[in-house]
């Protein structure tokens, strides 16, 4: 069953035809006209009331077609999530920083919701799964301390916007276990005076121009020179020395659990998330800044940058699961080559979204999938697919539930 897909144009979205949401889009709908003057950020694929998705054949939302159709979400979700599909999957397409942010766990979710109901909309968690579909740019939770004890040395600038008192409880730290004095010093720039974060972001872009290139280098001069661009003056641009800062490369991936601080900087990407649209930001972001709770409900957990990729597991020659510690949402990334004449779809015990990215193929229907084509699969619906040889290989992506 074919699906009409929400687009979100925030303003951090690459432009007209740069932007993948937007191709996908116009490919699969070919009387969709492309703005060049416009953002299209991310694309909705699921039943979330802020861009619910539609049956292109029924003019129904998707959302409505499962409350009245519940048996082909699948038993065991129904068992464990009632009438609803748990999962929201998207395309992504990143020109500028989205903001430093964190997603609450399902007990401070129920919290913020029940507290600020204009703020935080639902009581839903929010872990996250990311994928690369080009060379993709992200901070993602704390440096090892060691990393970070070296940046407070090589970088005076920061040690001013923290306090020098602060940074040396956090030098002394011997206890890796020992979060208090990292949250300290975070919680300190975070919250610095917005005209000190300035003037010492400006002293220190200065003093990085006058260094030689091996120097820059080492202080992500050419980052904090792109961050500071479009967030000028932002607080957000000293954390990335706090911050691991990670490129995946087209098929890697990053997971997100709640409580994770996290900002993507650019690139396209696939996500899966839980169905919640629940942000806490404190930075690189003209949005509201909940600063004191992003800064309370952090896990300060530091890890090797090598630690933050997440791996898949193949699940035949063409398909590799990407299988989060949740039960929302799995992802299968499946590649079939060209050369290949048929495959069949692995049957899901539960609902899936399925989105073509690249390739053409026809199915046992005779339906024709092109790029940007988007399916909603019934719970263990087979499926049979025809390469169609004049294409490239079909690169595929599929969410669904993990149970």
């Amino acid at each position: 069953m074919e699906l009409i897909c929400a687009v979100q144009n925030y303003d951090w979205g690459k432009y007209g035809t740069n932007s993948i949401v937007a191709t996908l889009i116009k490919t699969a709908n070919p009387k969709f006209i492309i703005n060049e003057e416009k953002p299209y950020a991310e694309l909705w694929m699921g039943t979330h009331p802020n861009g619910p998705s539609y049956l292109k054949e029924k003019n129904i939302s998707l959302e409505e077609y499962i409350q009245k159709n519940t048996n082909v979400l699948g038993t065991e979700v129904q068992q464990k999530f009632g009438s609803s599909l748990p999962f929201l999957f998207k395309v992504l397409s990143i020109k500028k920083a989205l903001s430093i942010q964190v997603h609450p766990d399902k007990n401070m979710a129920e919290k913020l919701h029940l507290q600020y109901p204009e703020i935080y909309k639902d009581s839903n968690h929010k872990p996250e799964l990311a994928i690369a579909l080009t060379e993709f740019e992200a901070l993602c939770g704390f440096r090892p301390i060691e990393e970070i004890k070296e940046y407070f040395k090589l970088i005076p600038e920061l040690r001013a916007v923290i306090g020098e008192d602060l940074v040396h409880e956090c030098m002394v730290i011997n206890d890796s276990k020992n979060i208090v004095p990292l949250k300290k010093c975070f919680h300190s720039l975070m919250t610095c005076d917005h005209n000190l974060v300035m003037l010492q972001l400006q002293h220190l872009l200065e003093r990085l121009s006058h260094l030689d290139k091996s120097s820059q280098q080492i202080l992500n001069s050419d980052l904090l020179q792109r961050l500071h661009l479009d967030y000028p003056g932002d607080v957000g641009c000293f954390s990335i020395y706090m911050f691991n800062y990670i490129t995946l490369q087209p098929g890697e991936a990053l997971y997100l659990a709640p409580n994770e601080p996290h900002a993507y900087i650019y690139g396209d990407c696939i996500e899966c998330m839980a169905c919640s649209d629940n942000v806490v930001r404190a930075g690189l972001t003209p949005k509201l800044k909940d600063v004191e709770t992003l800064t309370e409900i952090l896990t300060y957990k530091c890890e090797s940058l090598f630690a933050k990729k997440f791996y898949g597991y193949c699940e035949d020659n063409y398909t590799e699961i990407f299988q989060p510690p949740v039960s929302d949402f799995a992802v299968a990334k499946i590649l079939i080559p060209s050369d290949k004449m048929t495959y069949e779809l692995i049957p899901r015990r539960t609902a899936s979204i399925l989105i073509i990215i690249n390739g053409r193929a026809e199915t046992h229907t005779s339906q024709i999938l092109q790029k940007g084509s988007v399916l909603f699969i019934h719970a263990n619906e087979k499926m049979m697919l025809k390469i169609l040889k004049e294409h490239y290989s079909l690169l595929m992506f599929q969410a669904f539930v993990n149970i």
